[in-house]
């Protein structure tokens, strides 16, 4: 049975801290959902209202176009091992940009890595746990470094090319303001 919450406790942030993988979705108020999946060591939780993730460069910039179009964004982590569990938070994104006196206040909490463009922060309205009985059990192999390789070969010139031709709207045409 799904149960909800309006703030997260130790449990679930411990659970979060234990899991190599999340997921984000937002969505514009016309046009596609956007669903992605994140790993690498990107998300913090900030206090038990309050959760962020260093955003990497990508193929896309979906996510904060929709931020910044209305705000909504949840966010969902699911066990793979053994104990399954699925939490969802729900809440109001904020894209905090890159050099901005926000982004240098959250910026020390993170392990840099080249390629990052902004800062996600979600501030949460409500959460949801559920049984997760249905996922199933999987073992983590490794890490997957390409996104990492790929950004420590472009310097900053190369890396802001790279977001005016690929991050700047969203593919409904939205715009990021990332630059």
């Amino acid at each position: 049975m799904a149960k909800f919450q309006t703030e997260l406790n130790e449990t679930l942030i411990n659970f979060i801290k234990e899991q190599k993988m999340f997921f984000t979705a937002t969505a514009p108020i016309n046009g596609r959902i956007n669903l992605s999946p994140k790993g690498i060591d990107t998300f913090r939780c900030l206090d038990n209202k309050t959760v962020a993730y260093l955003d990497l460069t990508g193929s896309g910039n979906e996510t904060s176009a929709h931020i910044q179009e209305n705000g909504r964004m949840t966010i969902m982590f699911c066990s793979f091992t053994a104990k399954p569990l699925i939490l969802r938070l729900y809440g109001q994104g904020e894209v905090v940009k890159l050099g901005s006196e926000k982004w240098n206040e959250l910026i020390p909490g993170f392990m840099r890595d080249f390629g990052e463009r902004q800062i996600i922060l979600l501030n949460i309205e409500t959460l949801q746990t559920s049984c997760g009985f249905g996922v199933p059990i999987y073992e983590l192999v490794e890490e997957r470094d390409t996104l990492i390789d790929w950004a420590e070969g472009k310097d900053e010139e190369k890396l802001r090319g790279y977001w005016r031709a690929k991050n700047l709207e969203s593919i409904d045409g939205l715009p990021t303001n990332l630059l």
